[in-house]
């Protein structure tokens, strides 16, 4: 028969056990995309805090990209769900071929002026290598794979605040598989 001191042992030991599987398999003690913060263009922050169990669509841009006219796009993407509790967000960047060279005036003007987007946008960050904003850290040790390798990668939240699904730069914002992701993290619950 075993005594209590074996019982409470025992009880302790798979409560660890049970803790450190949930830490490993990605549980509450993850960070999500919710802790992170962007410096806006206009000046203020972008705490994604406030869009906490809300899907985000977070897209590096640029404004001298071949991929810029998908600034359209994601604005189409914005009226068409907002309702539903989609926040796109624009994080421009010169990451790549240097396509994102001006400063706060130059990106409003392209992405205000000449696309006329709505959406919340990112002072310039970096998104790759050592120096990258730290959401874009997460990100990459999340999906490791699914890394920015040029302007306009998106990664898409779920209500969870985690990466449901990457798409690479090719992927235009209207394209149905976005949609239909887009449309799955909001049925979410």
């Amino acid at each position: 028969m075993l005594n209590r001191r074996t019982m409470l042992a025992t009880a302790l030991l798979a409560a660890a056990a049970s803790a450190r599987r949930a830490r490993a398999d990605g549980g509450m003690s993850r960070i999500s995309a919710y802790a992170f913060s962007f410096p806006a263009l206009s000046g203020d922050d972008i705490r994604l805090a406030a869009f906490t169990g809300k899907p985000l669509l977070v897209v590096n841009t640029a404004s001298l990209c071949g991929y810029t006219p998908q600034y359209a796009g994601l604005q189409e993407l914005w009226s068409e769900f907002r309702e539903g509790g989609l926040t796109v967000i624009g994080v421009p960047s010169n990451d790549f071929g240097g396509q994102e060279p001006g400063g706060t005036s130059e990106i409003s003007e392209t992405a205000h002026h000449q696309y006329g987007f709505t959406f919340p946008i990112a002072a310039k960050a970096v998104v790759v290598g050592a120096k990258a904003h730290p959401f874009y850290k997460w990100a990459a040790e999340a999906r490791p794979k699914e890394v920015p390798r040029w302007n306009f990668h998106k990664y898409l939240i779920g209500r969870d605040g985690y990466i449901a699904v990457v798409f690479p730069s090719a992927v235009e914002p209207v394209d149905t598989r976005i949609k239909t992701a887009i449309a799955r993290v909001l049925a979410d619950s």
